[in-house]
């Protein structure tokens, strides 16, 4: 063979070898590309809901099922409807608290067993014990009604005792700016959360819809915020609509439990 056929052949090789090594180059090279990065989608801010006063009927779980967003439901006790609602809504999926019967400074008809200034820590116990049994599923307290208590030091320190005592937290109804359940509680160490919202002070759609957009724009800035609804047909059916489209938004719905410190 010629140099030259020699010179010839040794270039084809070379052009072989160079275009396998492009070839393996375009196969390879994907392979170590990153994965992209997965964005976590950002919260706008954390919302807890609480449905008070369940227990009186059964009229409205019908709506409440179709919820999907975490609630939390503050039953009261002892009424006829207390533990058959409270196994519904825990069944549901949403967490359960006891909703305390406790002494306003206004003149209301009270609930029985209501709380009340004149009781010592033995009669508060033994009203605690007793709704307990007809709210099993709680996991919290709260005060329906409740100001003359909630602004009495001697009073809310044996609540929220009680409280302690079975592993309970307490929310904060806030049904009085005279409160002194937060100090309370930071002093004897108890898991607390209190009220930010009042949704239906007016039992009106549109009204409500307002509350909610107050009570999203106070978590945008605080970055959580607690609203209180009642067991009612013209709120669950507003939050059934505006939930979903809150969290479009960013809003995240958790418990009550998962915001008390």
């Amino acid at each position: 063979m010629t140099p030259l056929k020699m010179k010839n052949k040794t270039f084809k090789a070379l052009g072989i070898i160079l275009v396998l090594l492009v070839f393996i180059a375009l196969i390879l090279i994907p392979l170590h590309k990153k994965a992209p990065v997965k964005k976590t989608p950002k919260i706008s801010g954390r919302i807890a809901i609480v449905i008070d006063d369940w227990g009186y009927s059964l009229n409205n779980l019908g709506i409440i099922e179709q919820i999907k967003q975490p609630l939390t439901c503050a039953i009261l006790p002892g009424l006829k409807n207390s533990n058959p609602v409270m196994r519904e809504l825990n069944n549901l999926g949403f967490e359960i608290i006891l909703h305390l019967p406790m002494e306003p400074k206004e003149k209301y008809n009270l609930e029985n067993n209501t709380i009340t200034l004149k009781m010592d820590a033995e009669r508060i116990s033994n009203i605690f014990q007793k709704d307990l049994t007809s709210v099993t599923f709680a996991k919290g307290v709260s005060n329906h009604m409740g100001s003359a208590i909630t602004e009495n030091k001697k009073a809310s320190a044996m609540v929220l005792a009680e409280t302690k005592k079975h592993g309970l937290y307490f929310f904060d109804s806030f049904v009085t700016s005279k409160s002194v359940c937060s100090a309370l509680a930071k002093k004897i160490k108890i898991r607390f959360a209190k009220r930010d919202v009042f949704l239906d002070n007016q039992d009106d759609s549109g009204y409500i819809r307002g509350q909610l957009i107050k009570l999203k724009n106070l978590a945008r800035r605080k970055g959580t915020a607690i609203g209180i609804g009642h067991d009612r047909k013209n709120t669950l059916l507003v939050l059934k609509e505006i939930l979903p489209h809150l969290e479009i938004e960013g809003y995240k719905f958790v418990f009550l439990s998962q915001v008390a410190q």
